[in-house]
């Protein structure tokens, strides 16, 4: 999932950081301390596809993601 990131925002994004939690089950995806994605408040994980656009709408809201994006 980073490596898609990286590749799919190689010009918005310099780094993708995997932190453990002190709480088994935590599963969150933040963008300069603004949460993006919570697991458990989601009720799963993201389809790839989600998350690029969830990731898009924060660091370049104009970027085109072809196939992936919103229709």
């Amino acid at each position: 999932m980073a490596q898609e990131l990286l590749t799919t925002f190689e010009d918005d994004l310099k780094s993708v950081t995997l932190q453990p939690s002190e709480v088994a089950g935590r599963y969150t995806i933040s963008i300069n301390d603004k949460k993006i994605f919570d697991r458990k408040e989601f009720g799963g994980f993201p389809e790839i596809k989600e998350l690029k656009q969830w990731v898009r709408d924060v660091v370049n809201p104009e970027k085109s993601l072809g196939h992936a994006d919103k229709h």
